[in-house]
């Protein structure tokens, strides 16, 4: 299938590793001019270099802290500079600590909002102007399975990704009528570091070893395995393409099958 993106610019918010990186390597096999986006300028290099050998990519290295104005304003302008208007934005970032629900204080609610909601509104609200303008947008937001069924000892993500797909389910039905659609993919058990320090962190509190967490969370997952970043990053792809057009205001599971509603 042709996904109709050869030549578009994709901004990917924190792709410097996980899922974001992920995202960026598929987006750019399918002939998308990629922004790789994070803290790391050294790493941002490495993967502009190993996308260009590998995929024979546009890709621009952008060195940018998304949770501060002037970070989102740097990251777009250079993003502009370097590979043109932005048709592809891939909203994404690191995750906040776990902790109950129980336990949450006023500044751990406010954090969910600064690190999850803040920073996808100012990159949406920079971005989606001249998507709507050109009259073609994706936007696609890296969110988690507890969206749809809050996870134990994760409260601060639970809350802050509640809240941002309430925020994009909103802005979808407003765009639609300008060809721009609005998504979220939601992973599972997918195999990065992200989930491996969680596994640590729970392994810790329990007693117990990595390796029995995630024999115990596989046996949880019909599939019986974690994910590959490389499967999350084939449907970020189709959701950024053109014939999803017709996709918009979904939240979209890619987990194995972890969470058991429809």
């Amino acid at each position: 299938m042709d996904l109709g993106i050869t030549g578009k610019t994709a901004l990917v918010a924190a792709s410097t590793g996980g899922l974001g990186l992920a995202v960026a390597r598929s987006l750019a096999a399918e002939g998308a001019r990629v922004a790789i986006v994070g803290r790391r300028r050294d790493r941002a290099k490495e993967i502009v270099a190993e996308l260009q050998a590998d995929y024979g990519a546009e890709a621009a290295a952008i060195e940018a802290d998304l949770t501060t104005p002037e970070g989102v304003e740097a990251a777009v302008e250079q993003t502009v500079a370097n590979l043109g208007p932005v048709d592809i934005l891939v909203l994404n970032g690191p995750g906040p600590k776990p902790g109950a629900a129980a336990s949450l204080g006023a500044g751990d609610i406010a954090a969910a909002f600064d690190l999850l909601v803040k920073p996808h509104h100012a990159l949406v609200s920079r971005i989606v102007p001249g998507m709507r303008e050109r009259r073609w947008g994706r936007i696609l937001a890296v969110g988690s399975s507890g969206v749809v069924a809050p996870l134990p000892n994760l409260a601060v993500s639970n809350t802050g990704r509640a809240a941002l797909a309430g925020y994009l389910k909103t802005l979808a039905a407003e765009v639609a009528l300008d060809e721009v659609t609005v998504n979220m993919l939601l992973p599972g058990r997918i195999a990065t570091d992200r989930v491996a320090e969680l596994d640590q962190a729970a392994a810790k509190r329990r007693g117990t070893t990595p390796d029995a967490i995630q024999l115990e969370s596989r046996k949880t997952i019909p599939a019986r395995r974690y994910g590959e970043p490389a499967e999350f990053g084939a449907a970020a792809a189709f959701l950024c393409s053109a014939p999803a057009s017709y996709i918009t205001g979904v939240a979209l599971r890619c987990d194995g099958g972890l969470i058991r509603s429809l």
